[in-house]
């Protein structure tokens, strides 16, 4: 009987080292595989929202200097990167051929004038001798004939037409000497504003032909130093943003590869209403005034990589986007959450899937639901699974988005993903 009795107890206590040690192992094994989220604290700070973009250093001002004339070029005045003043000479293109049609058409305007000066007295003779016809036809109609009156007439007509025709032409010759002239002038290639030569595209000797078009020979720009604009192209998708921080004065801030540590600012000048249509992609041009640019670093030409900014919101909570990205599975939420994730409730937070059912959406319920895009949820440990926060968001960048509204608090640790532990990694 005590025999049974040890026996009895043996099997107890061993049994109940059996149903400990099979708990414990089991709240080991439970443990062990249990999901480690990665978390990141609400923090508190400011918020700028932007729209990136690259564009272009080109000066407020270009001014094209080209010729009027063709020619060879007898002499170069100007070069490269030096500054120049209006009315300054750039070029001299020979002037031989302009100077003896100069001189041609002086001396076909003497001769014009020399016709002129012939027919005055042979209109005056012809007028005298038509009122002495008159004189002598008044004191007696026998005196002389009707034929040889319109006879005096007509010549008196005919030199006053041909005098009438001289003095035209004289003014035409003028008019041809003062096309000649002004030739000669345009051999000189001018300035036509103070500036600095930026490009020069001819040499000496080279033959200027301004037949068909009017060359370009130099550019200058007027105030490399003063203002200078960045011409950017931007996606249509953003153009409405654009506008927007131009209409509320908000800057721009680029940099650009030649200066890499600093940061320059301007303003939106212009939204250009000309798009430009790439591979399907629609941008439009957008012009960034700088108002000044001391030590010239801003070179026309240069690649600007720029960042507009639409809003600014200071001191406000932050929510790391990547908490607003994590999609947690169903085994891993409470059951009261499950709708959200069985498709029963609307989840706003499965951006893919919202971007891949667009296509079969009606415009009506697009815009309805993108007017809820702020709507969302984030997920915070709630003993052993997740809990589900409705939350409103407000401004954005790359990394954090504004809390508008929802029971977060500062300092608070919401789930951004996953870490499943296994046998190596504990």
């Amino acid at each position: 009987m005590k025999t049974l009795a040890k026996i009895t107890v043996v099997i107890l206590v061993l049994g109940g080292g059996g149903v400990a040690a099979f708990a414990g192992l089991r709240a080991w094994w439970q443990a062990r595989n249990r999901p480690v989220y990665r978390q990141v604290e609400v923090t508190r700070g400011d918020l700028v929202s932007v729209v990136n973009s690259t564009g272009t250093v080109e000066p407020v001002d270009r001014v094209p200097v080209g010729s009027f004339v063709s020619g060879p070029i007898e002499k170069l005045f100007a070069f490269h990167n030096q500054r120049v003043k209006k009315g300054e000479v750039l070029a001299q293109i020979d002037p031989s051929i302009y100077k003896a049609a100069v001189a041609r058409d002086r001396a076909t305007l003497l001769a014009r004038e020399a016709e002129v000066d012939r027919l005055k007295p042979l209109l005056e003779q012809a007028t005298n001798e038509e009122r002495r016809a008159n004189d002598l036809l008044e004191e007696d109609v026998d005196f002389i004939s009707e034929a040889e009156l319109d006879q005096v007439r007509c010549n008196r007509e005919s030199l006053a037409a041909q005098l009438k025709a001289a003095r035209a032409a004289v003014d035409q010759a003028q008019a041809n000497l003062d096309n000649s002239t002004a030739n000669v002038g345009y051999t000189k290639i001018i300035a036509p504003r103070d500036g600095m030569v930026i490009d020069r595209k001819i040499d000496e000797g080279q033959t200027v032909a301004a037949q068909f078009q009017t060359p370009e020979l130099f550019v200058v720009v007027p105030d490399l130093e003063g203002e200078m604009d960045v011409h950017a192209s931007v996606d249509e998708a953003d153009i409405g943003l654009i506008r927007e921080a131009q209409r509320t004065k908000r800057p721009v801030y680029f940099t650009v590869d030649a200066y890499p540590d600093d940061l320059f600012e301007g303003t939106i000048h212009e939204v250009r209403y000309n798009p430009t249509t790439t591979q399907n992609v629609v941008t439009y041009p957008v012009i960034v005034r700088v108002p000044a640019n001391p030590g010239m670093k801003l070179l026309p030409g240069m690649t600007a990589n720029l960042s507009f900014e639409i809003d600014k919101h200071e001191d406000v909570l932050k929510i790391p986007n990547a908490a607003l990205r994590f999609y947690p599975k169903r085994e891993q939420v409470r059951p009261e959450d499950h709708p959200l994730l069985d498709g029963t409730a609307e989840e706003p937070n499965g951006e893919e899937e919202d971007a891949a059912a667009d296509s079969r959406r009606s415009a009506a319920e697009i815009v309805r639901a993108n007017r809820r895009r702020n709507h969302r949820h984030v997920w915070v440990v709630d003993k052993e699974h997740l809990r589900a926060v409705p939350i409103v968001t407000g401004l954005g960048d790359h990394k954090y988005t504004e809390l508008v509204s929802g029971e977060i608090e500062e300092g608070q640790k919401l789930v951004t993903g996953v870490e499943t532990a296994g046998f190596m990694g504990r």
